[in-house]
């Protein structure tokens, strides 16, 4: 009897360790969908060798593409990918909707009203307090014209005494006019995955590793100025357990891709994984089958003990 009171106590000390320490199961984003008032202005990538590559847009090639990570970014779903075309909606956005952890989860590409709205209504003027100048200027240190805007006053006949303030309004201004913000609304969404532990939420981006080969040629006098090598995602709206919030990075890591093959492709799209983060509700912890099974175990030992004392009185 002492015995079995010793295998049965270990028994069930085994089982609620195990129990305590088996980890949540949370993991990557699942039953993803496309919405938003402009639902069918997206594109799906995956992977064929070391390049992306557009393919159908079905609901089983979006889940696929997203099951990525940042030592191993897959394919990616762009949003609003019209962005860059005339005659663009700039009211309208896409999203992608799916679950984590057992939560809700919308990523947005960003309309107008995201970026140039005040407290007290609208503006597109540099300084105006909202987003858009808040991460332009974020944008503006990234790219080098900080550092550069003593040469930059030469370049554009300035005298030397010029604000920086002013330059930054003319950069704003040039980025304005080649429809920059709009160039940065349509998050290429590569992964969503939780950490299980911390219930932090990771977003992979796709972009480009080197953005001065992309802004150069479009920036005018500041495109001399760029800085070779920087790095700067675009945007992605992203709405999780009742707060919203604007996620962007200026760093990025080697995706080992780029998008080379197929209609549309440049060589250089997706070289770059920009990582972004929120703070996330940890999932809760669910006991592995083995450890249900060993806890099952040790109630069957009780009640078998139960019965055989009844029988024996």
């Amino acid at each position: 009897m002492t015995f079995q009171k010793l295998v049965i106590g270990a028994s069930m000390a085994i089982g609620v360790s195990a129990l305590a320490t088996v980890p949540a199961q949370a993991g990557t984003l699942t039953g993803a969908t496309i919405g938003g008032t402009a639902a069918s202005d997206y594109l799906v990538y995956d992977v064929q060798g070391n390049s992306t590559i557009s393919v159908n847009k079905t609901s089983a090639n979006v889940q696929k593409v997203l099951d990525g990570n940042a030592a191993n970014p897959t394919g990616n779903v762009e949003l609003r990918a019209s962005s860059e075309q005339s005659g663009f909606d700039f009211n309208k956005n896409t999203t992608l909707t799916g679950q984590i952890g057992g939560k809700s989860i919308t990523l947005s590409s960003l309309t107008a009203a995201d970026w140039f709205t005040t407290a007290s209504g609208s503006s597109t003027t540099y300084g105006a307090n909202n987003f858009a100048t808040t991460w332009f200027n974020k944008f503006y240190d990234a790219a080098g014209l900080a550092s550069n805007e003593s040469t930059i006053k030469l370049a554009l006949n300035l005298p030397s005494v010029t604000p920086s303030s002013y330059i930054r309004q003319q950069a704003y201004n040039a980025f304005f006019g080649i429809v920059g913000f709009q160039r940065s609304s349509d998050p290429n969404i590569s992964y969503v995955n939780q950490n299980d532990t911390t219930g932090d939420i990771q977003i992979g981006l796709a972009g480009h590793l080197n953005l001065k080969t992309y802004y150069a040629p479009l920036l005018g006098a500041f495109g001399n100025f760029l800085k070779d090598g920087f790095q700067a995602s675009e945007v992605v709206k992203v709405t999780y357990n009742d707060k919203t919030d604007f996620l962007y990075s200026f760093s990025a890591t080697a995706s080992g891709l780029t998008n080379s093959l197929g209609v549309g492709a440049d060589g250089a799209s997706h070289s770059g994984n920009y990582e972004v983060s929120i703070k996330g509700v940890p999932p809760a912890a669910v006991p592995e089958p083995s450890v249900m099974l060993g806890l099952l175990g040790v109630a069957g030992v009780f009640a078998t003990q139960r019965k055989l004392k009844k029988a024996s009185i």
